[in-house]
């Protein structure tokens, strides 16, 4: 392949031509990158090198598109929306930014004329590894409408260098080892020399005479800024995701210490910062991954408010701070980034002059929050010492936030006294005293907001109930959303030309409500057999990947089942493969002859299980053990199989959508705020069994009740089913026994499940007592998943509810989500270059 590559870029003169769209053009441009700008040995033009030169030409472009956009920012000087995510989820960048761009053709081709082509070329790229499920992959799809939508809008994250883990799979279940993503380098990102911004850690408060306060000594560590280009779908618009990177200075390296052979103590500070963007969510279950959680939060908060108060001051020439909250919005995706508060304040107060009221009054028209679960295990608890040590003024800063609110409410609501306990930022339970950072965020923030209806109605009849009755115009729903171009139009080929050429125009690629002209073509014929083609098409290109990854061969004329998402009980992975092993169990029992009338199924579940989270690597290992034992029965290996998918990413998302006919969403009612897997399912004509949670309830609402397979108890009866199973009065259904017992009595192997299924036993106790009603639920799920067998012998029937739902997937693009938070939240207009 060498010499050929060599030979054919021989004949390819090589030329820049950064902003051509014409294919012979961008052949030599591709070949000026491999030539001019050389990361690997000469004489070699093989897929990986071709992936490299393709990228940087193709970055060449968004780099000039989005040095126009900033430009443009600058001058139009409009409000801009700052969005902090401790994740972004961004996955393969080459397909996305060529079909943004409008040029997928035009490079398809010039690879041709290199020897290569541009599917095999994708596949060199490595998912950028800067997240790990729905919160991360939502901020993804945020930045790609706030460009589409030509919003002034950024997104603020951290450089993860082995990101959470890439998931292996052993006999021994799940094994975790670092992300190799970065071990080259990224051709996507733009390293920011000139922006670089000091950030403390430790150190102590100094109380000047005049009574002012300013937090001194300790260590600081340097935030340096990489830059990855965002486009927009065919517009010039192309913004920007800021990740930073900790580092220490050269003068902190001690050259004394180092020629005494003290090598570690010589790089002290140079491998503590090393530390900051290791790793998404480092383990936190001793003091020091604590700290080093805290360290990220605050890491990413500092430098990003550093970055946004120095624009705002170049921007303004001169500024009054009572107009920064008209210039600047900052979202916090979730509570990670709560520490913006607190420093914000610190900012306003110590450095720049102002007093307590004008800076509180700054910070809380400029900050914004998003609420994503109502897991109380999730909403996070910081202990208090920790945070005195890291943050000493932080945490003045937040006494006196929780004070203040103290005084207020005694004011003004002494109806509410007797909740302060609860509602107070700060708690001082003797044993575990901690700092509530929703609590803080709820206080301190402009507008809180949920994530879905059924979510969002939750906030406020339960969680921050009380808060609702003292701010009744605070709390807003948000509904997410998903990117059409990612979701549909780039991941699905086939189905996406289908909907153009029957709705006779692709603007649905930004207008998804148009996907409602589909409906009246749900019965037609000729419709149905193209769609089912299309749906063919995926299964077997899927089939070909789980083949190449698993070793595992599957019937594309099955029915494809799929569940993938994090692995977490309340997930209730746990449900599916007790429902696929009593499925198994059924069909052993069958004759050969009633074996003919079952429904082929393949059962695939993924999803990266948290290094620490024991239960959940047990479910791991269980779907592998069952996929073991089913997928080598030759009885029944024609009508069943179980796949366990490695590795769950976005890539590997973008192939198993595409080829999937029934998802599963199946969570206890009331603990997914919303999903947003399910949209992408449903809307690449993928049916959904599910139970009434999250966003599933407004998916239900939108394609149709009839073409949704419901089961399960309500958000409503799921406290009071509780309460029922602590009193004893809960009868388990004897198919759930039976499914538990198959497991016990070794038929899956001889490793000790015992751990796992005691969760489902038992009426109470830590771990026990079935919290999240999988017994409860069994039942209904059985009889739901019968109903799917017997509707996917009707081939007209399912291809029709099929149509129907990605007909009417409209509401669930991340479009339609930005346009309502800019307008209704963040207060900033497009701004169009």
């Amino acid at each position: 392949m060498a010499e050929n590559g060599k030979s054919i870029t021989e004949k390819v003169p090589a030329a820049a031509h950064p902003l051509s769209e014409n294919p012979t053009e961008i052949a030599s441009d591709i070949n000026y990158h491999v030539q001019f700008n050389p990361r690997f040995s000469p004489f070699k033009f093989e897929p990986e090198q071709a992936f490299f030169a393709t990228a940087e030409s193709v970055c060449s472009r968004l780099i000039k598109q989005w040095e126009d956009t900033l430009w443009h920012f600058g001058r139009a000087k409009p409000k801009q929306t700052y969005y902090f995510s401790m994740e972004f989820l961004q996955g393969r960048a080459l397909t996305n930014a060529i079909g943004n761009l409008g040029i997928e053709n035009a490079y398809a081709e010039a690879l041709n004329k290199l020897g290569h082509e541009l599917e095999a070329i994708v596949e060199q790229e490595k998912d950028a590894a800067l997240g790990n499920g729905g919160l991360g992959r939502l901020a993804s799809c945020f930045l790609d409408s706030m460009a589409t939508l030509n919003l002034p809008a950024w997104g603020y994250g951290l450089r993860y260098k082995y990101g959470l883990f890439k998931q292996r799979i052993t006999k021994q279940g799940q094994e975790e080892i670092a992300e190799d993503w970065l071990e080259k380098f990224s051709p996507w990102e733009v390293v920011r020399h000139d922006l670089v911004y000091p950030v403390r850690f430790f150190g102590s408060v100094e109380v000047n005479p005049d009574g002012s306060r300013k937090w001194v000594g300790g260590e600081v560590v340097q935030a340096l800024a990489y830059d990855v280009p965002i486009p927009g779908y065919k517009t010039k618009n192309t913004i920007s995701l800021r990740l930073w990177e900790a580092r220490a200075r050269a003068e902190d390296f001690n050259l004394f210490q180092f020629n005494d052979g003290q090598y570690e103590s010589a790089a002290q500070l140079h491998s503590r910062a090393e530390q900051i963007c290791a790793v998404l969510y480092p383990g936190d279950a001793t003091e020091n991954g604590k700290l080093l959680r805290l360290k990220q939060q605050f890491f990413l908060c500092s430098a990003s408010l550093q970055d946004i108060i120095s624009r705002f001051k170049d921007q303004r020439g001169g500024y009054t701070w009572s107009e920064f909250p008209s210039q600047v919005a900052v979202q916090l995706n979730d509570t990670h980034p709560t520490l913006a508060i607190p420093e914000l304040m610190r900012v306003l107060m110590d450095d720049e002059g102002l007093g307590w009221d004008e800076a509180w009054d700054v910070t809380k028209r400029t900050i914004a929050y998003t609420n994503h679960t109502v897991l109380p295990e999730a909403l996070e608890k910081w202990s208090q010492p920790v945070m005195w040590k890291l943050l000493p003024r932080h945490m003045e800063i937040i006494e006196e936030i929780d004070k203040r609110f103290l005084a207020m409410i005694k004011d003004t609501r002494p109806d509410l006294e007797h909740k302060l306990p609860s509602m107070r930022i700060l708690d001082h339970n003797p044993q575990k005293p901690v700092v509530r950072m929703a609590n803080l965020c709820v206080v301190s923030a402009h507008t809180v907001n949920g994530v879905a209806q059924l979510h969002s109605d939750i906030l406020k009849a339960e969680l921050f109930a009380d808060y609702v009755s003292i701010w009744p115009t605070k709390f807003q729903n948000k509904t997410n959303g998903i990117t059409p171009r990612r979701w549909l139009r780039f991941c699905n080929p086939e189905l996406s030309n289908i909907i153009t050429t029957w709705l006779k125009t692709d603007q649905w690629v930004t207008n998804l409500d148009l996907l409602s002209g589909l409906r009246k073509f749900a019965d037609d014929a000729k419709f149905q057999d193209e769609w089912a083609s299309a749906k063919m098409a995926s299964k077997q290109r899927l089939a070909r990947y789980i083949l190449r990854v698993t070793g595992v061969s599957i019937d594309p004329n099955s029915l494809f089942d799929i569940q993938v998402k994090r692995i977490h009980e309340y997930k209730r992975q746990l449900l599916n493969i007790l429902g696929a092993i009593y499925r198994y169990k059924k069909l052993k029992e069958m004759s050969p002859e009633q074996r003919k009338n079952a429904t082929s199924r393949t059962i695939m579940i993924g999803g990266k299980a948290f290094a620490t989270y024991t239960n959940a690597k047990r479910i791991v290992k269980l779907v592998n053990d069952v996929g073991e034992v089913v997928n080598s029965d030759p009885e029944v290996n024609s009508y069943l199989k179980v796949v366990f998918v490695p590795n769950y990413n976005v890539s590997v998302a973008e192939m198993l959508i595409p080829g999937s006919e029934l998802s599963q969403h199946i969570s206890t009612a009331g603990m997914e705020a919303s999903g947003t897997s399910n949209m992408k399912f449903a809307l690449n004509g993928c049916l959904i069994i599910g139970t009434l949670d999250g966003a599933n309830v407004e998916i239900r609402e939108e394609i149709g009740e009839e073409n949704f397979f419901l089961f399960g108890a309500r958000a409503d009866e799921v406290p009071r089913l509780r309460k029922d199973r602590e009193n004893g009065l809960f009868k388990p259904d004897p198919r759930f026994e039976e499914a538990k017992q198959y497991i016990r009595s070794g038929a899956f192997g001889s490793y000790d499940y015992n751990p796992l299924l005691d969760s489902l036993e038992g009426n109470s106790g830590y771990g026990r007592g079935d919290y999240f009603l999988v017994g409860h639920d069994f039942p209904d799920y059985l009889d739901a998943q019968a109903r799917v067998d017997e509707a996917y012998k009707d081939r007209k029937r399912w291809l029709k509810m099929s149509i129907l739902s990605t007909a009417g997937c409209g509401k669930f693009s991340s479009d339609r989500t930005i346009a309502q938070y800019a307008k209704e939240i963040w207060n900033i207009q497009e701004c169009r270059v």
